[in-house]
């Protein structure tokens, strides 16, 4: 397994750090439906500046917050307080999550469990069912082959899945783990697939095109 490494938000620009302010698309299809289905108790896995912890927090959810940072806890917890709200925060690991058993209604882990190799995302998606309710679902994103930075030679391959992120930015030195579709769909022992969709983005950085590709997957634990 590859060693960890908390992603480096102090290095960000106040201009990208208003980016990750911001809810993405598919939090608030998830509120209403998770609100719709009476679940209250929310794990905010990686939770980064605490976009979705505020979001889900304002809509009356118990929500507990969790990263490697510390500087993404504190920042987290500094928007909360200023907006009244009360969450429980916890540093670690994702691997050894710190929670008892089956305590969660659903999880929130966007962009996260991919910064392993591939034993590290199987033992993420294990504590994952493990603090889960019965019937409790995960929202998660794990990268595909086809973004641009699977076929970064440069990068070091750990595993036939997983490249070391080298350029320089918070994200130097993490792991990066991709799948394809077919691989995606073998991952979740214990979990139906509720939804997975393969989602494409495309951007220019520095007068060169590049792709961001993800599934979106929703799981639900079954017994």
């Amino acid at each position: 397994m590859s060693v960890s490494k908390a992603w480096q938000w102090e290095l960000l620009r106040e201009d990208q750090k208003e980016y990750w302010r911001n809810p993405s698309e598919e939090s608030y299809y998830l509120l209403n439906r998770w609100k719709t289905q009476d679940m209250s108790s929310l794990l905010d896995l990686g939770c980064g500046m605490g976009r979705h912890a505020i979001l889900f927090g304002r809509n009356g959810f118990d929500v507990s917050c969790f990263d490697m940072s510390e500087e993404a806890i504190r920042s987290t917890k500094e928007w909360a307080e200023n907006e009244g709200l009360e969450f429980k925060y916890a540093v670690g690991d994702m691997l050894s999550l710190p929670y008892e058993d089956g305590v969660f209604d659903c999880v929130m882990c966007r962009n996260v469990i991919s910064h392993s190799d591939t034993k590290g995302v199987l033992q993420a998606i294990s504590e994952i069912r493990r603090i889960l309710k019965a019937d409790g679902e995960c929202f998660l994103t794990l990268a595909s082959k086809q973004t641009w930075g699977f076929g970064v030679e440069e990068w070091t391959l750990l595993d036939p899945n997983t490249r070391v992120r080298m350029d320089n930015g918070p994200e130097h030195g993490i792991p990066h783990f991709y799948v394809d579709y077919h691989e995606a769909k073998e991952m979740f022992d214990g979990f139906e697939i509720a939804k997975i969709s393969h989602v494409e983005t495309f951007y220019e950085h520095d007068g060169k095109e590049y792709n961001s590709a993800h599934f979106h997957i929703l799981i639900k634990k079954v017994e």
